[in-house]
């Protein structure tokens, strides 16, 4: 028997990552740490608040890259169904705009995966006392880069844009008129200092707006 016992009240943590190899290799080091418990993972966005409402995790350590919706819109979904549950980013890409999006949709932490997993678990447990813990690196990185040019409607026709979408397929999908989609593809192109829609998209995802 180990030495070592968890105490009465472990830290509960929700997991989401699509990756199963990583997803279960974090669970595997996370559960090693004595305080934490993870007690639900998930694999896709759309069923990170279902799991939450169901295991009440007290923190939800969350991929930005999800299917059925991404860790930032989970993390904003989370914020009106779970409101007491902290919620950590976790993702491979250190983007300034990604680090903004995730406070403004309530994140407690932005964190990328190349860190050591006591570094994590310490931000797990950071986070649980009110600190909201950032990567340094990142956080200065957004402090220099400013707000996202791109208004609202911008991004959705840009993301519409995606897979050779047509300006008819973007206007049938967003209920806007031919002209208004072109309206808002050529701002979003002059916003983004690019030549077409397809590089436009590419730096508004690389920037981390979208």
């Amino acid at each position: 028997m180990p030495s070592e016992h968890r105490p009465s009240r472990s830290i509960r943590v929700l997991l989401a990552e699509d990756q199963g190899m990583l997803r279960g290799a974090l669970a595997l080091l996370l559960g090693m740490e004595p305080d934490i418990e993870v007690v639900a993972q998930v694999e896709a966005g759309d069923k990170i608040v279902d799991m939450a409402l169901l295991h009440r995790p007290d923190v939800a350590l969350l991929d930005i890259e999800l299917p059925g919706l991404s860790g930032l819109e989970a993390a904003a979904a989370l914020r009106e169904e779970a409101p007491d549950c902290r919620v950590l980013i976790l993702t491979t890409f250190g983007r300034p705009g990604y680090l903004r999006r995730a406070m403004e949709a309530g994140a407690a932490g932005f964190l990328v995966k190349d860190g050591p997993v006591e570094e994590l678990a310490a931000a797990i447990r950071r986070v649980l006392t009110g600190e909201t813990v950032v990567d340094p690196a990142l956080a200065a990185a957004a402090l220099g880069a400013g707000p996202s040019p791109l208004t609202a409607r911008e991004c959705d026709v840009l993301r519409a844009s995606a897979d050779g979408a047509t300006v008819a397929d973007i206007a049938s999908a967003l209920h806007l008129s031919e002209s208004t989609v072109r309206n808002y593809l050529s701002s979003a192109i002059g916003k983004t200092a690019t030549r077409n829609r397809a590089e436009a998209l590419r730096e508004a995802r690389q920037q981390g707006w979208l």
